[in-house]
């Protein structure tokens, strides 16, 4: 627990802290911190609004972070925007999606027409992406980017939308790069997922999420008549998201390729999933951060060993890095000051000799 009164601030030289549990606020920290609307050059396009509690949509949503709207994502209830949500939008100023028809706010998942309604009285241009179940939600914000953006891409993310846990990392790919996620269950490939696939011509670059045990073999195999298929996967959620982290398609130029100094990354608590997706515009501006993932209070022996690799060394001088950076997601109730201090210990640049900073 943190001592009152010992400290000023929640962030540490090579950590930024979102200090928030309720997704709602996470949400709009994480747009303070990414678009400061200090003038139209960092002001977002587009704001996307999602139902508190479906986390299925937010996550395929996160695909319109940054193609083609450029802004964050932020939740309200079904029949109501919360204040320190609207409050956020009209900070930002969303100066309207240059290809989609100046759209400020994009409601995704199925709102009230009140809420509709109060974002047009606040003079706010809005839009609607509404599905039956989460693979057609899926495949229709994959149809509303292609859309937007003129083009659909041939690479997708597939994972299950029964294993969150597992799927989850994708968030901040498909924030960062145009590749959409689409939902498979463990044993079947959903009807709407087959036919977002079958746009790509038969020759789409699909790679899975998770293991086995989130997703069959038998589906692996399923998947082969609508392209080519890779597997990206770990045991466990945290050795998943590191596997992501590190895994890059050299043919493809798909994934993060995280496996040296000079990087961003961002740590969530795997239990707190909605917060998790709200965090991901860190990987669409700034540091551009693949998301990893922490199962108990403490720092595993895998993110230990992940977090060391990444670790910078310098020979003469540490001034000209590369340096490390992370976003930590939560209060000490979920990520406490002591695995903050290791981490930030982890990702702090030392000298080739083990001397630390020596007389630097």
């Amino acid at each position: 627990m943190k001592n009152e009164g010992t400290r000023l601030t929640t962030d540490t030289k090579n950590v930024t802290r979102i200090e928030q549990d309720d997704p709602i606020r996470v949400a709009v920290e994480t747009s303070q911190t990414v678009w400061p609307s200090s003038h139209k050059g960092n002001r977002p396009g587009t704001v996307l609004l999602g139902v508190k509690g479906d986390w299925e949509t937010h996550l395929a949503a996160a695909t319109l972070i940054h193609h083609p709207n450029n802004g964050p994502l932020l939740y309200a209830e079904k029949d109501r925007i919360p204040e320190e949500t609207m409050e956020e939008i009209q900070r930002l100023k969303p100066t309207g999606s240059r290809s989609n028809h100046g759209v400020q706010v994009i409601l995704t998942g199925r709102f009230s027409d009140s809420v509709e309604q109060q974002l047009k009285d606040k003079g706010l241009k809005v839009d609607t992406v509404k599905g039956d179940n989460p693979a057609d939600m899926a495949e229709k914000l994959d149809a509303y980017y292609a859309e937007a953006s003129g083009e659909i891409p041939q690479s997708v993310i597939v994972g299950s939308v029964e294993s969150p846990a597992f799927t989850l990392p994708a968030a901040n790919w498909i924030a960062h790069m145009p590749e959409p996620l689409l939902y498979l269950k463990k044993d079947e490939v959903p009807e709407e997922t087959a036919d977002a696939l079958k746009k790509r011509k038969n020759k789409a670059n699909i790679y899975i999420l998770g293991p086995e045990s989130s997703v069959s073999a038998s589906v692996e195999k399923d998947l082969e008549q609508y392209g080519e298929v890779k597997r990206i996967s770990g045991p466990t959620p945290e050795e998943n998201a590191i596997a992501f982290a590190k895994y890059k398609d050299e043919d493809t130029s798909f994934g993060w390729g995280v496996t040296e100094p000079g990087h961003g990354i961002t740590l969530n608590r795997v239990s707190h999933t909605e917060s998790a997706i709200a965090s991901a515009p860190f990987a669409h501006l700034g540091k551009h951060a693949p998301m990893l993932l922490m199962e108990d209070e403490s720092l595993s022996d895998a993110l230990h060993t992940y977090l060391m690799s990444l670790r910078p060394t310098f020979k003469d001088d540490p001034t000209v890095g590369p340096y490390n950076h992370a976003y930590l997601i939560g209060s000490d109730e979920q990520i406490t000051d002591k695995v903050q201090g290791e981490v930030d210990q982890l990702l702090e640049i030392t000298s080739k000799d083990g001397e630390g900073h020596g007389g630097h």
